[in-house]
Parts: C-alpha cells; structure tokens; sequence
C-alpha cells in the first residue's frame, strides 16, 4: 500500500512539535500510524510483533518561506504649502 504525505521540517519553528510534522497532502490530517498498522493486520484483539518498513522517495521539495523584511523608508516631514495672501 502506497501513501503519500507532505514532511515538513521547519527548525525554526516556535513550537517542538512544528518542528518536523508529516501530514496528508489533501487533508492536511497528521497521519494515525497506529490504525494503520491496526488496519493492516485485521483489526483481530491481541498483540502482535510487527515488522514495517518505510521506504522514503522524496517526489518533490519546495523552500521554506522566508520570512518578509520589512524596509525602513525615511518619513520625510509635509512641506507647508505657502498661500499667497490679496490685500
């Protein structure tokens, strides 16, 4: 069975668990590996040793989005505009 998903990894992440997240590409939903290594062997009651192997292809990788620098513009104070006075 094929899967695909999207890892992100991101070390400067605020959080921990940002760090290094894989979720489906449609969804966005974080994977349950549990069900589906549950699904897998029939979902029968009891424990079992399992053995699962991860092959990894990396389809396509795309940057991390820097982050926007803001430009410092000098403010450049309002020229009064002189009216001419008629006496």
């Amino acid at each position: 069975m094929t899967k695909h998903y999207v890892l992100s990894l991101n070390p400067n992440a605020q959080h921990e668990w940002d760090r290094c997240t894989l979720r489906n590409p449609i969804t966005a939903e974080r994977p349950d590996l549990a069900s589906m290594l549950a699904e897998a062997v029939g979902e029968e009651a009891g424990d079992y040793l399992v053995s699962v192997s991860i092959e990894v292809k990396v389809l396509e990788k795309a940057p991390l989005p820097q982050p926007e620098r803001s430009i410092d513009v000098p403010t450049v104070p309002a020229v009064p505009q002189l009216k001419e006075l008629v006496a």
